[in-house]
This record gives structure tokens, C-alpha cells and sequence, in this order.
């Protein structure tokens, strides 16, 4: 149990913070201005949230009840990768679907100019782009999902440094959830720009609370 719970004051900690940040920003101008099919900007900003935290707790959850004695494994079998890897992806495309329609729905309130804001969202996506195609050709969606934490064989697998993957070693983290913040440039939205960066900072505290404590078990302190 302590091994499971490694880092999560860490991620209680973070999330607090990041929570009570995002609160505070609530009060910008035109943040809660806007609607989209028949939901206020709030209730957009709501589920992005939630969506957020639900996926980043899951992962912990399914990491490391199999990391820690193949739990997941002994409960479904050969498919518990398929299955949680399932559930993560409607967890994580839901992410950036969240992103637009919060956009759309505070669309012209961020006091930018637009093009501005077009071109921002522009290199953003062709970052984007090139993070998924280096993972598809470089990485694969299976690392990035963790299959390192239900698969053995992947634990010997070499540190990718090709495509984006040069740049930084996490590029994951540090392009590809530029993701969601092209909606709060493409828009111009306070909101979206808001919980672009609740969202953008989570992934950290996940990072130093839950995936790199894993790293360190699965490959070493010095990997």
C-alpha cells in the first residue's frame, strides 16, 4: 500500500493548488460569458475539469494495481491492457473535445488580436502534428499509454530520441498538450485559456507524483 500511494500527497497537493488557482481566475472578465448547446461556459469549464481529474486518477489507479502485484491482470486476464487502455482513450479524447467546445462557447473574450490568436493556434497545431506523428512512428501509442506497467518485454526498450522526442524526452507533456490550448487562441477565450492552464499543470503533477516514481521502480533511479 505504500508503494501504491507513493507521491500522492505530491498529487493531493498539486491538485489543490492548481484547483484553488483556477478558482481565483474564475473572476477574469468573460469567463463565465457564453453557452453552447444549451450548457453555460461554467458548466463546460466543469466537465473539463472533471474529465481531467478523473482520467489522471484513473491511470494512477490502473498503474499501479498492476505495477504492484498484477492486479488488473489477475481481475481481467490477457485484456486488462486492452481494456484499460479502452477507457483511457475516451478519457483522453475527450480532453481536447472539452478544450473546443469550452472555446466556443467563451469564444471573443480574450482581448487579443485575432490574428494573433490564429497564428498562435496555428504553430500550436503543427506542434501538435508532429508530436503525434513521433509517437506513431517512434514511440507508439502503447508506451505512451504505459504498457510498460503491464508488459515486461517493453522495460527494455531504449529511451526514443527521434522526431520530437530530441527536443525533450517528455515532449508529451511539454507539446503535446499545446493540444488544448489552441481553442483559447483559435477563439480568443478566457475560459478555455483558463483551464488550458489547470490542465497544462495537472499533467506535471502527474508526471512528478505518479509517472516518474514509476520510472524509478521500473527501470531505475538513474534511467
Amino acid at each position: 500500500m505504500k508503494l501504491f500511494f507513493e507521491g500522492q500527497l505530491i498529487h493531493l497537493g498539486g491538485l489543490i493548488v492548481l484547483l484553488s488557482a483556477t478558482l481565483a481566475l474564475m473572476d477574469l472578465p468573460g469567463y463565465d460569458s457564453g453557452s453552447f448547446l444549451g450548457l453555460s461556459t461554467d458548466v463546460w469549464a466543469l466537465l473539463m475539469i472533471v474529465d481531467a481529474i478523473v482520467h489522471q486518477v484513473y491511470v494512477w489507479l490502473c498503474w499501479r494495481a498492476e505495477l504492484h502485484g498484477k492486479r488488473l491482470t489477475g481481475w481481467l486476464g490477457d485484456k486488462a491492457f486492452v481494456i484499460y487502455a479502452a477507457v483511457f482513450t475516451v478519457l483522453f479524447v475527450a480532453r481536447p473535445i472539452l478544450a473546443f467546445t469550452l472555446g466556443w462557447s467563451n469564444r471573443g473574450t480574450l482581448d487579443i488580436n485575432p490574428w494573433l490568436g490564429y497564428g498562435v493556434s496555428a504553430v500550436m497545431f503543427g506542434l501538435v502534428g508532429y508530436m503525434m506523428y513521433s509517437i506513431v512512428h517512434y514511440f507508439s501509442f502503447r508506451r505512451a499509454f504505459g504498457i510498460d506497467h503491464f508488459d515486461p518485454a517493453y522495460r527494455t526498450a531504449s529511451l526514443v530520441r527521434q522526431g520530437m522526442f530530441r527536443w525533450s524526452p517528455n515532449s508529451m507533456y511539454v507539446f503535446g498538450f499545446c493540444a488544448l490550448w489552441i481553442p483559447a487562441f483559435l477563439f480568443q477565450s478566457v475560459a478555455a485559456a483558463v483551464i488550458a492552464a489547470f490542465s497544462h499543470g495537472y499533467i506535471w503533477v502527474h508526471y512528478y507524483a505518479t509517472e516518474k516514481p514509476d520510472m524509478a521502480r521500473i527501470y531505475g533511479p538513474g534511467d
